[in-house]
């Protein structure tokens, strides 16, 4: 069946390498296999991610672990690898996950089917969420409707760092990925090529930062992606604001300053389970065109 390389410090060569097999994975299917976390992850200076990588280089897994107790697993495969050495190579990540101490390990499948379902469950996983990737034409028929006393600019690196963080971790507290976020994670994504400050927008009132929403652009990719798509990448507003419209003005704050940008298309996820934002995105003229599955174990 062969074997499984462990890598753990990632040098550059390493680091080329499992890219190298994503752009393939996404050029063949269409899907982005590895999110934000593990690139960041990687490049980390002393990072804890770990990642194994087939010995034909056609497959990989990659373990973000950027919070205590908490593993984020997602595969890179070429189409054409056996099932069985799928099965192999999740396999072989849990083992490395149980070797440093164990934790609760999220597997993530994009755009995941009846056999991936069927994989999860071998390797003994349960279904624990639903991410809809949800999209819709710009610009939006509505401006923004910003509450009274809210003042609106964009992200200035080196000034907005400390408060976005505070007011993200309130706003997503205890979420295994979008909580517990440091100013060295939100350094760590500025430094991406798709980072642009003008796609972060800061909305402001009386007291402060009262939330943001951030946008990232994603370049065309034909013949599946013909035009650029800009995400809605993390919204989120301060739970001492709910019930102000906020969230709903942030959305479409968001979505202008993408469209200002000349996107037409736009795209965001958001959790299956959550009727409010769901049916928020609906009335905006969203539909779902994609639903990826969090798959959950803990491992002792």
């Amino acid at each position: 069946m062969g074997s499984f390389e462990v890598l753990r410090d990632f040098t550059r060569a390493e680091v080329e390498r499992v890219r190298s097999l994503s752009d393939a994975v996404e050029a063949v299917t269409g899907v982005v296999p590895l999110g934000d976390d593990a690139w960041t992850g990687m490049h980390a200076a002393a990072g804890r991610d770990r990642g194994v990588l087939d010995d034909t280089g056609n497959a990989y897994a990659h373990l973000a672990h950027h919070h205590a107790q908490e593993w984020s697993l997602e595969l890179v495969v070429l189409p054409g690898v056996a099932a069985e050495r799928r099965d192999a190579l999740i396999d072989a990540a849990v083992a490395l996950v149980r070797a440093e101490g164990g934790g609760h390990v999220t597997y993530w499948v994009h755009g995941a089917n009846a056999d991936d379902d069927a994989r999860a469950r071998r390797a003994g996983f349960t279904l624990e969420r639903e991410l809809l990737q949800m999209r819709g034409a710009l610009p939006l028929a509505d401006p923004p409707r910003w509450p009274d006393g809210v003042t609106v600019r964009t992200f200035v690196p080196g000034r907005d760092e400390a408060a976005w963080v505070e007011v993200n971790n309130r706003a997503f507290a205890g979420h295994p990925e979008q909580g517990g976020w440091t100013v060295e994670m939100m350094r760590a994504r500025e430094q991406e090529p798709w980072f642009d400050p003008k796609g972060l927008l800061l909305a402001f009132d009386g007291d402060g930062l009262a939330g943001s929403c951030w946008t990232k652009v994603h370049p065309p990719q034909p013949p599946r992606e013909p035009v650029a798509r800009g995400e809605i990448y993390v919204i989120g507003a301060d739970p001492g604001r709910h019930g102000r419209g906020l969230g709903r003005a942030l959305t479409a704050g968001g979505l202008q300053s993408l469209a200002d940008r000349g996107i037409t298309i736009g795209m965001l996820f958001v959790d299956g389970a959550n009727d409010a934002a769901v049916g928020l995105y609906h009335s905006l003229g969203f539909t779902t065109s994609r639903t990826d599955c969090a798959y959950g174990q803990d491992v002792t």
